[in-house]
C-alpha cells in the first residue's frame, strides 16, 4: 500500500474494529505544541491508493483516538486543549462533534474504549488523572487521581470489564478496578517516565510498559518484583507499545529514534524486525484486529504507512 500524506504531524493511528479497510489518524499542527488538529478517516485499498473517507478539524492538536467497540461510526478524540470530542461518521462534518467533554484541566493524552463491556471509555491527561466516561453521559462517571505526574496512557484489560492500567511520568504503572476506591496495584516499572502501556490479549495477567529509558518491559501482575522480559533496542524514548491481537508473544513499538520494532518477548533475541521508514519521530503505531500482520504507523514526518508485517512499508 502507498503512504498517505497528512497536512499536520501524525500522533496516533487506530484500525477500525469493524472494517478491515478503515483507519483513523490523529494529527496536530506544529508538532502538537501550538495550532490546530485534524482527525482523518482513511479507506485502505490493497490494490490502490489510500483514500480519505473524511476529516474533522479541531482548534487544538489531537493526541490520541479510539474507536467505539459498540458503534462502527463513533470515534473519540483526545485533544490538547483538555477536551474529549466524540464524532459520528454517519453525520456530516457540520454536525460533528456530537459531544465535547470538558473536564480535564490539561492536555488529554490517551483514549481507550472498553472492549468487554463496550459502553465506556477512558481518557488520561497531563492533569495527572484518568477519567471514566460513558457515551451517553455529559459528565464523567469517575475520576482516578493517584498519579503524581502526567498520565500518558490508560488501557483496559481485554478480559476484565472493570480492570484497567495507567502509565505515568511518575514512573509507575497502576492497576485499577473501577469497583474499588483506590488502585489495586502499584508497579514501580521504570526509573524514568512511562509513556505507554498495553495488556497482552491472551494473558490477562501480562502487561507491557514503554519508557523514556528506551526499554520495553513485560510484567506479570501476579508477581511484579522483576519483569518477565526487558526489551532493549530502541535508541531513544519508546513512545508507544501495542500487544498483538493475533499472537501472544508479539509486541510492536515505535520510538523517537524514528523506528517501528516488532518483538517476540518469549525468545532471547527478542527483536524480530526493525522498520526505519519514518524520517521524524515515530509516535503512533497499531495492529489490525481483523487482518493478521497488518500494521500502521504515523509520525512527525506527516506520513501514514500501512503495510503487512515482513514487507517494506515504503514498497508501492
Amino acid at each position: 500500500m502507498p503512504v498517505f500524506k497528512t497536512p499536520f504531524n501524525g500522533y496516533a493511528v487506530k484500525f477500525s474494529p469493524f472494517y478491515e479497510s478503515r483507519l483513523a489518524v490523529a494529527t496536530s499542527q506544529n508538532f502538537g505544541i501550538l495550532g490546530n488538529g485534524r482527525l482523518h478517516i482513511l479507506n485502505l485499498n490493497p490494490s490502490g491508493p489510500i483514500s480519505e473517507f473524511g476529516f474533522f478539524e479541531t482548534s487544538d492538536g489531537i493526541y490520541d483516538l479510539t474507536w467505539s467497540e459498540d458503534n462502527d461510526n463513533i470515534v473519540i478524540a483526545a485533544i490538547a486543549d483538555g477536551s474529549v470530542k466524540i464524532y459520528d461518521l454517519s453525520l456530516p462534518p457540520t454536525q460533528n462533534p456530537i459531544r465535547s467533554l470538558h473536564e480535564h484541566s490539561r492536555e488529554v493524552h490517551s483514549a481507550d474504549y472498553n472492549p468487554v463491556r463496550r459502553d465506556s471509555f477512558l481518557t488520561s491527561s497531563w492533569d495527572d488523572t484518568v477519567k471514566l466516561w460513558t457515551i451517553d453521559r455529559p459528565t464523567s462517571v469517575r475520576t482516578f487521581k493517584e498519579h503524581t505526574y502526567c498520565v500518558y496512557s490508560a488501557a483496559w484489560n481485554p478480559r476484565h470489564a472493570d480492570v484497567f492500567a495507567s502509565a505515568s511520568g511518575d514512573c509507575t504503572l497502576r492497576i485499577w478496578d473501577v469497583r474499588e476506591p483506590a488502585s489495586t496495584m502499584i508497579i514501580p516499572a521504570h526509573e524514568f517516565e512511562i509513556l505507554s502501556c498495553d495488556w497482552n490479549k491472551y494473558d490477562e495477567s501480562c502487561i507491557v510498559s514503554a519508557s523514556v529509558d528506551k526499554s520495553i518491559r513485560v510484567w506479570d501482575v501476579r508477581n511484579f518484583r522483576i519483569p518477565v522480559a526487558v526489551l532493549n533496542g530502541h535508541g531513544y524514548a519508546v513512545r508507544k507499545v501495542k500487544c498483538s491481537p493475533h499472537r501472544q508473544n508479539m509486541i510492536v513499538s515505535c520510538s523517537y529514534d524514528m523506528t517501528v520494532c516488532m518483538w517476540d518477548y518469549m525468545v532471547e533475541d527478542s527483536l524480530v524486525t526493525r522498520y526505519d521508514h519514518h524520517t521524524e519521530f515515530a509516535v503512533g503505531v497499531d495492529m489490525s484486529v481483523l487482518v493478521e500482520g497488518l500494521m500502521a504507523s504515523t509520525g512527525w514526518d506527516e506520513l501514514v504507512y500501512v503495510w503487512q508485517h515482513g514487507m517494506d512499508p515504503r514498497a508501492p
